[in-house]
């Protein structure tokens, strides 16, 4: 019998290192970056009707509905699902907006995967990735469901086996523009490419970092706290930082050390995400 409802996570991730090696003439940007994902991140929770309605709760202040991501992926799968259906929404927010960790990436690949399962549409993880794509950039990310190493404009992805760590993540009470830093003119288009064998024996940087702390003192400050206790790095086009350590305990602890206005979160990496089960 078709199920009705399901439960799906919506992982958030990390950019260990971010390279920009020039700008197409499309805009895009050509990037080499490495995705780990984390076993933290939102939720979505998708009820099949009977009619073609899509209703998305609870509503986010200063978002229309229409402009959600997690809405905008419903209505996209639903035009490519030859029996139209509609489904009740309700995303159970965690990871903040414009923090570099996928939050509405993630949420959007987690409905394409959840609703292409419960209307039983048929597409394949190919096949949702190119709608992933249309999205955004890291859609197709979530969709793959992979720690992975990446290339072109993020959608070159290859599953990239890695120690496992826990990451501390602190959010700086700033939202960082993903456009406003990708169309600055103080931004580093020009970083060399690397290997992965270079990756995982030197590391990399984010070549975002120096001019997102600059733009953002909140970022800068956090940066600065948490290098204290390990090297301290951020994520995308941030605003979130992060530092690995080894276990959990040793994260907690630094965690409890911080600032009373950071908040953040400890969790794992992991190398599949929860949501490949529905594929």
């Amino acid at each position: 019998m078709q199920e009705q409802r399901i439960s799906l996570a919506a992982p958030a991730k990390l950019n260990l290192f971010l390279h920009i090696l020039g700008q197409r003439a499309d805009g895009y940007h050509e990037l080499q970056t490495a995705f780990q994902l984390l076993d933290h991140g939102d939720r979505l929770d998708f009820t099949r009707r009977c009619d073609q309605e899509i209703h998305l709760k609870p509503e986010i202040p200063g978002l229309a509905t229409e402009d959600n991501l997690v809405f905008k992926a419903a209505k996209l799968l639903q035009s490519h699902c030859p029996q139209k259906q509609g489904a009740d929404i309700y995303l159970h927010k965690t990871l903040p907006a414009g923090g570099g960790i996928g939050g509405g990436s993630s949420d959007a690949a987690s409905t394409l995967v959840g609703l292409n399962y419960l209307w039983q549409c048929g597409l394949n993880k190919k096949q949702l990735c190119e709608l992933g794509l249309s999205l955004g950039a890291d859609v197709p990310v979530f969709i793959n469901g992979q720690t992975a190493w990446a290339e072109g404009v993020g959608e070159q992805l290859q599953a990239l086996e890695l120690e496992e760590k826990w990451y501390l993540v602190l959010a700086p009470n700033c939202h960082v523009s993903t456009a406003e830093i990708f169309s600055n003119k103080y931004l580093t288009r020009d970083s060399s490419a690397i290997t992965v064998a270079a990756f995982l024996e030197q590391g990399g940087q984010n070549d975002c970092q120096q001019l997102v702390s600059s733009l953002y003192p909140e970022v800068a400050e956090a940066l600065n706290w948490l290098s204290q206790f390990a090297p301290a790095k951020m994520t995308g086009t941030g605003a979130c930082v992060f530092a690995s350590f080894d276990d959990q305990s040793s994260a907690e602890i630094v965690f409890k050390q911080r600032p009373e206005h950071l908040n953040g979160f400890i969790a794992k990496g992991i190398q599949e995400s929860p949501i490949l089960a529905f594929i």
